[in-house]
């Protein structure tokens, strides 16, 4: 059922019970997002998409559109408010871009561009995370890790269904596991998928560093912002490719 809210006062329509962050990028309204992935199951871990709804602030990635629905992206205060959750991502980890082998397809750096942020507002903690290098294939960079859960929900052992990432520890003491046995039955192009979900540089596959020039890595020949904005029509032009 077609239905009709606005976004920023354009009245835009949508079919019911769509999520809104889809929706603005379907009407050329870029929402950053870090632990959103379209078409899989909500995560609302990042709190990078925050608008207001109706008046309150809302994660959009969590939120299902409704008739009359009033959405404010672009106030200034949620722009800042955008802007300070990702410094807050840069300020909790290690994030040395320029050395680090995500870096031109590292998703939270894009968001930092996409938001303007210069330097985190916040105090680097810069906190001690041992990576993991037990697995065959995978090299796990802890210090990175912004706990997003893409690997611990989307990534499951094929033939058990078992989650091969998981999240032990609370607070300061939190940090990101891998299953070895279930990481060592994963197929190269299953790990070349769980280190392209990965936002960040934590997930790398064993032998392979800077395997992409700069000037050809994946949000400098397309930003994020054009990535997300464009998805619905590349998605048609993947299924027209698919019925040719």
């Amino acid at each position: 059922m077609k239905i009709r809210l606005q976004i920023d006062g354009v009245d835009v329509s949508a079919e019911a019970g769509q999520t809104l962050v889809d929706v603005a990028a379907d009407h050329g309204v870029f929402i950053p997002t870090l632990c959103y992935v379209r078409d899989q199951p909500c995560l609302g871990t990042c709190r990078v998409c925050s608008v207001k709804v109706n008046g309150h602030v809302n994660a959009a990635c969590t939120v299902k559109v409704a008739p009359g629905m009033q959405v404010e992206v672009d106030e200034p205060s949620l722009v800042d408010m955008r802007r300070s959750l990702v410094e807050l991502l840069f300020a909790e980890g290690n994030h040395n871009c320029p050395s680090c082998e995500k870096s031109g397809r590292c998703q939270l750096q894009a968001a930092g561009y996409e938001t303007d942020m210069m330097v985190s507002r916040f105090e680097y903690r810069f906190e001690p995370r041992q990576p993991d290098h037990a697995s065959d294939t995978i090299w796990l960079e802890r210090d990175r890790c912004i706990f997003c859960q893409r690997c611990v929900e989307y990534v499951r052992d094929r033939s058990s269904g078992r989650k091969i990432f998981s999240i032990s520890g609370r607070g300061s003491k939190v940090r990101i596991e891998i299953d070895v046995e279930l990481a060592n039955r994963m197929s190269q192009a299953q790990v070349r998928e769980a280190v392209e979900l990965c936002p960040v540089g934590t997930i790398l596959q064993k032998r392979v560093g800077h395997d992409v020039p700069i000037g050809k890595r994946k949000f400098e020949v397309k930003t994020l912002r054009e990535r997300t904005l464009s998805y619905a029509s590349d998605q048609e032009q993947t299924d027209e490719d698919r019925l040719a």
